[in-house]
């Protein structure tokens, strides 16, 4: 399985920006989800979404703001996020994982690049 994130970029806070997720290889039955690290600190977990599509977490930090959505006809995951704050700068990371209770803890079997999101206030 490769998963390859795109759409960083630099934006004002208040801002909305999408990142996506491609997958290939063999994704059923992998659970799909984004974390991110911000300088300084560990990687945390932002959202997830089962395979199915039917069932969706979210960090605290970002609920209500972000929102994860998957196609699976076209496997790709996106992320909206919206009403972005100087404190979601991060590297952005699409991640695959079979455990839904364990994938946001970091038990992730397959790993993206990251992408960068900056926020300027």
């Amino acid at each position: 399985v490769q998963l390859q994130a795109s759409g960083g970029g630099l934006v004002q806070a208040g801002a909305s920006l999408r990142l996506s997720c491609a997958a290939s290889g063999r994704m059923r039955g992998l659970h799909m989800g984004w974390f991110r690290q911000a300088p300084g600190k560990e990687r945390a977990h932002v959202a997830g979404i089962t395979f199915s599509g039917g069932e969706r977490n979210y960090a605290d930090s970002v609920q209500g703001r972000f929102t994860i959505s998957i196609d699976i006809a076209k496997s790709t995951v996106s992320l909206q996020m919206s009403s972005l704050k100087p404190e979601d700068t991060a590297l952005y990371y699409c991640a695959a994982y079979r455990s839904w209770s364990r994938g946001p803890a970091g038990e992730v079997d397959y790993w993206g690049q990251g992408t960068l999101v900056t926020v300027s206030s």
